[in-house]
């Protein structure tokens, strides 16, 4: 039985925690950690979006996990800053991420986002979009912490005598995205590969890596899955994940063919099965994304983004 939706640490196998943030919402991220008790070894997937909440979830594992006392591993899944911003609080720690995601960490720092928000007050409907989402979160003073250590492909790790397995499927929703997978408990962490409850953001691209990602992880010996956002879950919205995308893909080359602008094109589409998702205004980044991928030339950049979705927001 998968563990409840409430803020906290939530065992989800032996050795194995996930840390969760209802309600999944933009920059409220889920971490993990696994640790060998026999040896006192232990990793962290992922960090959070400020020094504040890293600071409580540490305390809070190490309260709960001996061997969280002191973390000799922590793994980025990806570059965004709700998954990264908090890593200057294992500085000792071997920080480990793909290549691609080290690259993307380093173009995106704390302060460009800091930046913007000192900036949200002139930006209109932009910037009231903007400090709606982000305002909760506190990114003065947070020195950007990058991966001490990066791969391609596939790396194995040992924690003591544990096995986690780390796959780069990106790009997708980023650069560098990863697959954190803990064979011996039968669970796997996914980053932003997977959100779970709300609409996922295309940040990179293409469309077919992600649902790519999404097989892989179907494909897996696994009966957990951790996602990004969102609830603890299964394979059952690992599927459901893919089944977007695939509609989605259909749904935006049908309209990229008629001539519709992204814009026109994310009003356009019913959201058929996934009307209930939350953040339904991430459907113009992943509609743009497809277009770039079909060839169209068009702004990507984030205020541009974020301004297109805070039209759409509700």
């Amino acid at each position: 039985m998968n563990p409840p939706y409430t803020t906290g640490l939530h065992q989800v196998g032996a050795g194995v925690w996930a840390w969760l943030q209802p309600d999944g919402s933009w920059g409220w991220s889920n971490a993990g950690l696994v640790a060998d008790q026999d040896t006192g070894a232990s990793l962290l997937v992922d960090t959070l979006f400020d020094l504040q909440l890293t600071a409580r979830m540490l305390e809070a594992m190490r309260a709960t996990v001996p061997a969280a006392g002191a973390i000799g591993t922590v793994v980025n899944t990806h570059a965004n800053g709700d998954h990264t911003f908090g890593n200057q609080l294992l500085a000792g720690a071997r920080i480990l991420a793909s290549r691609r995601c080290l690259e993307e960490m380093a173009d995106a720092p704390p302060e460009l986002l800091a930046r913007m928000m000192r900036s949200a007050p002139d930006l209109g409907r932009t910037g009231e979009y903007l400090q709606r989402i982000f305002g909760p979160f506190q990114f003065e003073g947070i020195t950007l912490t990058l991966p001490t250590d990066a791969f391609d492909g596939e790396l194995t790790v040992m924690i003591g005598e544990r096995r986690v397995l780390l796959h780069e499927v990106g790009p997708a929703h980023t650069r560098g995205d990863v697959l954190v997978e803990v064979p011996d408990q039968r669970v796997v962490f996914t980053g932003d590969i997977c959100f779970v409850g709300g609409h996922p953001i295309m940040w990179s691209g293409p469309v077919g890596n992600w649902i790519a990602a999404l097989d892989r992880i179907l494909a897996m010996d696994v009966d957990v899955v951790v996602p990004g956002h969102g609830p603890v879950s299964d394979k059952a919205a690992v599927a459901e994940l893919k089944a977007y995308f695939e509609y989605l893909r259909a749904q935006t080359r049908a309209r990229f063919e008629a001539g519709m602008s992204p814009m026109e094109a994310a009003k356009d589409i019913e959201l058929d099965g996934f009307g209930a998702w939350t953040e339904a205004e991430r459907m113009v980044v992943n509609v743009t994304s497809i277009y770039r991928e079909l060839g169209a030339e068009i702004p990507a950049d984030a205020l541009t983004l974020f301004t297109q979705m805070a039209e759409l927001a509700p």
